[in-house]
C-alpha cells in the first residue's frame, strides 16, 4: 500500500494564445480593431462588463490526481470532458502499478491521530482483500466493489473559462468538501499566476 498527497498538472498552456482568442472572437461582436499588445486589456473589460460568454471559446485541460471521492463531485459539472482511469481494466495487481493500490492521505487527520490509523487499517484490509480476490479469479471489474473512496485516480478534465470559473466559485468555497478545496484552492492560485485577468476577480 502507497499513500501520496494529490497534484495536478496543466497540460499545453498558452495564456498569450487564449487571451488573444478571446479577443478574436469578441471583437466579432463590435467589430472593432485589435492591435498586437491590446488582448489582455480588452478581455479584463469584457469580464468586468459581464460579456462572460465569450470566453467560452477557449478552454484549459488539467490532469488531476486525487481520490475517487472528489471525483465523484467533479464530475457533476456538466460543461465539461473527463477522462479517467477505469477500477474496471486497471488491475493493481500487476507490475505497471507495483502490485500494490496508492491512496489519497485525507487532509483532514494528522498522520498520528486515532482517526488516521483507523483509516490506514481499513485502506490495508481493503487492498489486501482486492488482491485475494484477484488471486481467487475475479476481475478487476469485479474486484474493485471492495474499494474505497481514498483510492487515488488520475482524471484528464477540460472546460472552457467560463465553466472553470463557475466550478473554482463553488469547489474553493469554504463549504466545499475538504478534500476537493485541498487541490482546488492551489490549481485557482497557480491560474491566477498564468492568466490573472480570467481569474484573479474570484
Amino acid at each position: 500500500m502507497k499513500t501520496i498527497k494529490p497534484y495536478f498538472v496543466i497540460e499545453d498552456f498558452d495564456g498569450a494564445k487564449i487571451l488573444k482568442n478571446i479577443e478574436k472572437a469578441a471583437r466579432v461582436c463590435y467589430k472593432s480593431e485589435s492591435s498586437e499588445n491590446s488582448a489582455e486589456n480588452f478581455v479584463k473589460k469584457i469580464i468586468n462588463s459581464g460579456h462572460e460568454s465569450v470566453i467560452e471559446h477557449e478552454k484549459i485541460t488539467v490532469l488531476l490526481i486525487c481520490d475517487r471521492g472528489v471525483t465523484h463531485e467533479l464530475v457533476r459539472h456538466r460543461i465539461a470532458s473527463y477522462s479517467q482511469e477505469s477500477t474496471r481494466y486497471c488491475n493493481y495487481s500487476h507490475d505497471k502499478f507495483g502490485g500494490e493500490l496508492t491512496f489519497i492521505e485525507p487532509s483532514f487527520w494528522e498522520k498520528e491521530s486515532v482517526s488516521y490509523k483507523i483509516w490506514q487499517k481499513s485502506c490495508e484490509q481493503s487492498e489486501e482483500n482486492y488482491l485475494k480476490l484477484l488471486e481467487e479469479g475475479a476481475t478487476p471489474q469485479e474486484a474493485r466493489a471492495i474499494l474505497p473512496n481514498s483510492l487515488k485516480t488520475e482524471i484528464y478534465v477540460t472546460m472552457n473559462l467560463r465553466e472553470w470559473r463557475h466550478f473554482f466559485k463553488l469547489r474553493t468555497a469554504p463549504a466545499a468538501h475538504p478534500q476537493m478545496r485541498e487541490i482546488t484552492i492551489p490549481l485557482l492560485d497557480e491560474l491566477r499566476k498564468r492568466l490573472p485577468v480570467i481569474f484573479d476577480n474570484l
